[in-house]
Parts: C-alpha cells; sequence; structure tokens
C-alpha cells in the first residue's frame, strides 16, 4: 500500500512540475536561469583565463617548459621570501590542494599526486592535455602557503 501511495504522490508531482514548466512562467523561470548559469560559467572562465595569461599558464607556455626541461615551475613573487617548516602546515596544503583537484570538474585529480615541502608543492603523475597541467598549477598555487609549484605532470590522453 505504501508503494502504491508512493507511487500515485510521484505522479501527481511529476505532472504538477510538468504543468508548471510548459507555463509561460515555469518556461522564463528555466531560460532565466540558464542565463544565470551561462554568464556565471562565461565570468569563470574569463578570470580563469586571465589568471592563466598572468602566470603563463596557457597549453603552448607549457609544452615550451616542458621540451625544455621536463618541469613546469611557478612561484608567487610575493611569498617567495617566507619559508614554511611547520609538517603540519605543509599537509594542510597538500590536502587542501589534493581536495580541490579531486573536487574538480574540469581535471581528474585521480591521476595527480601531490606533495609539499616547505610551501614548495611538486605535482606529480598524468593528466589528459597540457590545458590540464596549467589548470593543476592554477589550483595549487590558489592554496594559501604556496611558495612555489613544481609539475612533472605528463601528458597522457585517456583512452576513450
Amino acid at each position: 500500500m505504501k508503494v502504491f501511495l508512493a507511487l500515485v504522490l510521484g505522479i501527481i508531482i511529476g505532472a504538477v512540475a510538468l504543468w508548471f514548466y510548459n507555463t509561460n512562467r515555469g518556461k522564463s523561470a528555466v531560460r532565466a536561469t540558464g542565463e544565470r548559469i551561462e554568464n556565471a560559467a562565461i565570468s569563470a572562465r574569463d578570470v580563469i583565463q586571465a589568471k592563466l595569461r598572468v602566470l603563463d599558464l596557457r597549453p603552448n607556455d607549457i609544452k615550451d617548459e616542458l621540451a625544455h626541461s621536463g618541469q613546469v615551475i611557478r612561484r608567487k613573487a610575493r611569498e617567495t621570501g617566507k619559508v614554511i617548516a611547520d609538517a603540519t602546515a605543509d599537509a594542510r596544503i597538500t590536502t587542501a590542494i589534493k581536495a580541490r583537484l579531486v573536487a574538480s570538474s574540469e581535471i581528474s585529480g585521480f591521476g595527480i599526486s601531490v606533495n609539499t615541502t616547505g610551501g614548495v608543492v611538486t605535482l606529480s603523475g598524468s593528466v589528459a592535455s597540457t590545458e590540464d597541467i596549467g589548470k593543476a598549477i592554477l589550483v595549487a598555487m590558489e592554496a594559501d602557503g604556496v611558495r612555489e609549484v613544481i609539475s612533472t605532470l605528463q601528458v597522457k590522453p585517456r583512452p576513450h
């Protein structure tokens, strides 16, 4: 009996939602929400692109550095003189970066190892593109307490 009532209630809720969506008010609400999401995504993309340009993290910059030295290194100029000796701070930095990488919808953080020593973060492992290397470095650079990021990430496209 409970299953039947739940089924009937689900059908009623679905019918009301479908009716609301098909009204002009419902369509405009969906359209307005879509536009807000699109504008927020465009704004976020523009901010990320600007940061990637400032830090020379565009795919061509990364390809050139990888070809030249096999590493990609960026320093935060204002924090270069600071030394973080506390091992708990390094663990906090590592944890924060790993959490952001795993939570990112743009890159897969599961193939990236993060190690921090004295505020210097080393990223290793593999990613799908040079763009993903730049995004991973940006995530690491934005973490509090990071003085420098060294990337030895390798590009290994995922099989389809």
